[in-house]
């Protein structure tokens, strides 16, 4: 009996281990659903908050500002911002070079919103960033112009539709919880891409470029995952 209540704790955990890969060895991410976790703090998370960031935010909580597991193509980026510059290029009337500076001399906007990773893992942030629009306006878009292609320092990339950019006012964001934006979570700029899985939040964003071609494929979608990559919730 012993042996056989061993047997069975064995399987299940295995089952459980297999069932927490499956978003990312399986299915394209836009094929699956977010259930809404119950609000709990482990001792993990919590050793992951800075020093002085904003834990809660109008009665919600918020998540440390870094993941629990570096998930980049080249490991954590760590850009020196003086040398750094963030290029508006393609479809424009004027590719544009903007300094760190400069973006954030841009009108500032602040949103709550929660970052999904396909590995099952999510995080409810504060940030605050500029609108995307703002930034490619500086550089005049081409009326032939619909998608943008986010280039990352890690030569990493990923796209949205630009009228999905402009109707829901996606930011790139600068700021996390009240404090810059940390490395791990791509620092100087990250798009906040609020209801896309996380591989269409581009982090260490360096060039921002106007495309009209609605099909191109990033680096994870090159490899199967969905184009769209949105967000599917369901609540048990």
């Amino acid at each position: 009996m012993k042996k056989i209540l061993m047997c069975i704790c064995a399987f299940l955990l295995i089952s459980f281990v297999l069932l927490g890969c499956a978003e990312e060895n399986g299915a394209s991410p836009s094929e699956n659903m977010v259930n809404e976790p119950p609000d709990v703090v482990s001792s993990a998370t919590k050793e992951r908050y800075r020093e002085n960031e904003i834990r809660e935010y109008q009665g919600a909580r918020l998540d440390p500002a870094i993941g629990p597991r570096d998930n980049s193509i080249k490991g954590v980026q760590n850009v020196d911002i003086d040398k750094y510059s963030l290029s508006v290029s393609g479809l424009v009337d004027k590719p544009v070079s903007l300094e760190y500076g400069d973006v954030l001399k841009l009108d500032a906007y602040q949103r709550k919103i929660t970052l999904y990773c396909v590995e099952g893992w999510d995080a409810t942030i504060l940030w605050e960033g500029v609108l995307l629009k703002d930034i490619m306006d500086i550089a005049g878009i081409k009326k032939e112009a619909n998608t943008v292609i986010f280039h990352a320092v890690d030569g990493y990339t990923t796209s949205l539709p630009l009228e999905e950019i402009i109707t829901n006012q996606l930011i790139l964001a600068y700021s996390a919880n009240g404090l810059e934006l940390p490395p791990e979570m791509g620092y100087p700029f990250i798009v906040v891409a609020e209801d896309k899985w996380g591989y269409k939040w581009a982090r260490w964003v360096s060039e921002i470029e106007l495309s009209d071609n609605p099909n191109y494929r990033g680096y994870w979608e090159q490899q199967g995952y969905s184009i769209e990559g949105t967000i599917v919730r369901t609540n048990k």
